[in-house]
């Protein structure tokens, strides 16, 4: 094979894995197909007929993608419960099948219990969800008590050729998962680099759409950051493994995003804004003339981001020579000011990223992959190694403390409320959906189901409904089509089948609507296969769509109700407490206090970002009428974005200082997490109390808050040299938040707009519900 050859396939292959961080939607797809497939193959030998072959690959399927746990034993556990749990359900459903009003009665329990089951972790969610699925299938198929013998070996074949594909086919484990994570971090983070080199040579005309790209890449490396945080408690040997892990990943990420912002600033006429690289559509930057584009220290620039991309993207097992060290060992000297070329301060700053992120490279190789030949050296390289030496010795001696969890009680409860509001949901949408069809009404109780799945409040449940209602439209057009394309052709159907579940497990965690479309056009050919295919079915399906979602939504809105408004001002309220834990133990530290473990709170920080994200989206999603509410949103989650990579920086900062032999922490820094902290705590105060008082306090730089107190605060050599930018754009990033928040600001006009703020006043739904 030549060189070139091998160069694309790895590049291909390194994009795909990259699109899909540790393949797990490909191996969720695939190990859910080869568990029907296989299903399908066992009762055709048993020569089972096609009514029970549906049964078979509906439970295989059911019985794949309802277990969650991380541990093989604890998977096995809950496969072994779940078989006799589905022969149950399906027995139940067989016996009250002419039994209309207790059948209905009971249906309702069983949706009851399974939704409530989820308050017992991993293994309760999937035994409930396995009972309410086996118990739609048996209502998909007809099932009869006379049919229950051929139905149990369905169900049993089924369950031991699920547990044949996950244990022995397409194994899944913790640490096959963590491993392919760690693999797509790196590829995530090659594409990363390889987008700063173009920002670097973009012409004004393409600046805007490499910055989209660069947004898009720096998001998905955090997104793959967050996906190894889940999976090192199980993935990896020892707790100490874990931490040493979690923080080279960090550091990895810290020191590629902070390069993209130093490129960025390099690039723009004055200095760039931190929130460009977070805000989608954020204005370009103006290009200034920092940066010419043939002058020496530009062509060093270049060379040395390649050389920093080849060190990324090329795998331990193919570092062959010295080649690949000299490079390292170039890259790694600009840590040393003495070896930065003459430049502008801007251009010298990029340089200082470059080091920086060669020496997150070499730690996150040592953190992997095991030491490494020394041989070639430099005494920069020599100095890295020694400073993450220290930092083992001190991660391996550190004990994780867990925190208990404040578990609300009562009708409270998550999982308590969404019991009764699907239960509730699930009665209206049986009652409606019988005056449809008094045969397939149950496509109604599933969509009002499927709506309440990963939900939260009642704008998220709006936005879910839609998103079903129109996959399902789409995948009845498909499905005419189809049903014409397989006629009497049984195999053709199912492998047709096969491929669109495979699609639907692929795409369900990029878009719910696609995975509707995949679902709906599945179902009309399994229709095809019982000979119940007609253009009226597939209608009908959609009048049964719109009629659940519409029954979750009214049950969401009358039952215990948890608006989008409250539930986004106690995840904002968790973030901007998060938020202030990690910059007040980071400047704690910085200040020469104690070390502490601060990349789990900046971790726990990402967490609460996340979920915040998630929770706006009725506010952001298209189909809302507030526009400026949405633009307003938007920025908000930028601004928070924003703080919180600086909040990250500061805390790796933090981490390096009691290693460190050139950086020296300054006491005066604790001024400036007083100030900070005092102005997080006014927000929350006012996010959590509409009658808060207390001001935000702004005005002086952060720079002149220390230089009041004594000469030297920008002396290199100093932690505050480090961290200034850092704590300058975290400071504006706070005062920002007021804004848009309705905070007072000390010296400025007090907002009017604060019961019309983005996350909206108590009692006033964006969503209209």
């Amino acid at each position: 094979m030549s060189a070139v050859t091998r160069r694309t396939r790895t590049g291909t292959w390194d994009r795909f894995v990259a699109s899909d961080p540790g393949l797990l939607r490909l191996m969720a797809g695939l190990r859910t197909v080869a568990a029907i497939a296989l299903t399908l193959v066992v009762l055709a030998l048993f020569g089972t007929d096609v009514t029970h072959m549906v049964a078979g690959a509906m439970t295989a399927m059911v019985a794949t993608f309802a277990i969650k746990e991380k541990e093989v034993r604890d998977q096995a556990v809950t496969l072994a419960l779940g078989l006799p749990v589905s022969l149950a359900a399906i027995s139940l459903a067989a016996l009250l099948h002419d039994q209309v009003i207790a059948g209905d009665v009971f249906f309702v329990a069983l949706i009851f219990g399974a939704v409530y089951s989820r308050r017992f972790g991993d293994r309760g969610t999937a035994l409930g969800l396995i009972g309410f699925q086996v118990y739609f299938v048996s209502l998909f198929v007809g099932a009869t008590a006379a049919a229950l013998p051929e139905l149990y070996l369905a169900l049993t074949v089924a369950f031991v050729c699920g547990a044949v594909v996950r244990f022995a086919v397409v194994p899944e484990s913790p640490e096959r998962d963590l491993g392919r994570l760690r693999v797509a971090f790196r590829a995530r983070l090659a594409q990363l680099v390889a987008t700063q080199i173009e920002l670097l040579d973009a012409t004004p005309e393409q600046l805007e759409k490499v910055l989209d790209e660069l947004r898009r890449g720096t998001a998905r490396l955090h997104e793959t950051a967050l996906m190894i945080q889940g999976r090192l408690e199980e993935g990896t040997p020892d707790a100490a493994t874990a931490a040493l892990v979690q923080r080279r990943v960090a550091d990895a990420e810290i020191a590629a995003e902070r390069l993209g912002v130093l490129l960025l600033n390099a690039r723009s006429a004055e200095r760039a804004d931190t929130l460009t690289l977070h805000l989608p559509h954020a204005p370009v930057p103006e290009t200034g003339t920092r940066i010419h584009p043939e002058d020496d220290a530009t062509l060093t620039l270049r060379r040395d981001l390649r050389a920093l991309h080849l060190l990324v993207s090329r795998p331990v097992s193919a570092d062959r020579g010295t080649a690949l060290a000299h490079l390292r060992n170039r890259l790694l000297g600009y840590r040393d000011e003495d070896n930065l070329p003459r430049a502008s301060i801007a251009v010298q700053d990029v340089f200082r990223g470059i080091g920086e992120s060669a020496r997150a490279v070499l730690g996150l190789r040592l953190a992997l992959d095991g030491p490494q030949d020394e041989s070639d050296d430099s005494p920069a390289t020599t100095r890295s190694r020694e400073e993450f030496d220290a930092e083992d010795i001190a991660i391996a001696g550190v004990e994780q403390a867990v925190e208990p969890e404040d578990e609300q009680a009562g009708l409270r409860r998550p999982t308590t409320r969404a019991a009764f509001q699907v239960a509730v949901g699930s009665t209206l949408a049986i009652i409606g959906g019988e005056f449809l069809s008094t045969e397939r009404w149950y496509w109604a109780v599933l969509t009002c189901w499927v709506v309440f799945l990963n939900t939260a409040s009642t704008g998220e449940i709006l936005v879910k409904g839609y998103r079903r209602l129109l996959g399902t439209v789409l995948g009845v057009v498909a499905g005419v089509a189809l049903a014409g394309l397989v006629g009497g052709h049984t195999w053709l159907a199912f492998g047709l089948v096969l491929l669109f579940i495979f699609a639907m497990f692929f795409t369900a965690p990029l878009s719910y609507a696609l995975m509707s479309f995949f679902v709906t056009a599945m179902l009309g050919l399994l229709y095809t296969l019982l000979n119940t295919y007609s253009l009226a079915v597939l209608w009908l399906r959609i009048e049964e769509t719109a009629l659940g979602a519409a029954c979750g939504i009214i049950a969401a809105v009358l039952v215990l109700p948890v608006h989008t408004d409250r539930r986004t001002d106690e995840l904002l309220s968790t973030v901007l407490a998060r938020l202030a834990d990690v910059v007040s133990a980071s400047v704690e530290q910085l200040s020469g206090g104690p070390a502490a473990d601060l990349l789990d709170r900046a971790r726990d920080l990402d967490t609460a970002l996340d979920d915040l994200r998630a929770s706006i989206q009725p506010l952001t999603h298209p189909i809302t009428p507030l526009r400026g509410r949405r633009r307003t949103a938007r920025y908000l989650v930028a601004l928070l974005e924003t703080c919180a990579y600086h909040a990250r920086s500061l805390a790796a900062t933090a981490e390096l200082v009691p290693y460190s032999k050139t950086v020296a922490a300054d006491p005066r820094l604790a001024k400036a997490g007083r100030h900070i902290a005092h102005n997080l705590d006014v927000i929350t105060a006012y996010v959590d109390d509409d009658k808060a008082d207390g001001e935000v306090r702004a005005g002086a730089s952060i720079a002149s808050m220390l230089e009041a107190d004594g000469p030297g605060a920008l002396r290199s050599g100093t932690v505050t040299y480090r961290v200034l930018r850092h704590l300058q754009r975290l400071d504006e990033g706070v005062v920002g938040l007021a804004r848009p928040l309705g905070v007072p600001v000390a010296g400025r006009r007090a907002s009017k707009a604060k019961r019309a703020r983005v996350l909206p006043a108590q009692g006033a739904d964006s969503t209209g519900t």
